[in-house]
């Protein structure tokens, strides 16, 4: 009887391990695109539902205005996260470079993600644009 080699044996792992990832990344694009197919149609539905009730304020244009504001303030706390986030991870890197690396001020190199951190957050409290401008 014929062993294989530790070498083939993690060919064979690799192999059924990317088999196994791709798989599991299309099934779950097709899943996701599907729900999002579902979503669309019900949503364009109650929208021509909300649509034949007219009346004097449009409750169809009132509730894509909600939607766009909710989105709106999403992407704005978004921002806000994203920029906290990096300022965080710029002063942890900073004072860990300080700690490992003596001499050279490598740990300077902490405020690349520091100062992109700042400019989200600049951005998401300063010039972002807001609602009813």
């Amino acid at each position: 009887m014929h062993m294989m080699g530790p070498e083939v044996a993690v060919f064979f792992f690799l192999a059924i391990g990317a088999i196994a990832l791709f798989t599991f990344l299309s099934v779950a694009t097709f899943t996701g695109t599907r729900q999002a197919e579902r979503e669309a149609y019900y949503k364009a539905e109650m929208m021509k539902k909300i649509a034949e009730v007219g009346g004097e304020r449009n409750p169809a244009l009132e509730y894509l205005r909600e939607q766009e504001r909710l989105a709106e303030a999403k992407r704005i706390g978004g921002l806000k996260l994203g920029g906290l986030v990096n300022v965080g991870v710029g002063t942890g890197l900073m004072i860990l470079l300080k700690g490992l690396v003596h001499g050279a001020p490598v740990y300077l190199s902490g405020t690349i993600p520091l100062l992109v951190g700042a400019a989200l957050l600049v951005y998401a409290f300063r010039f972002a644009p807001r609602e009813g401008t």
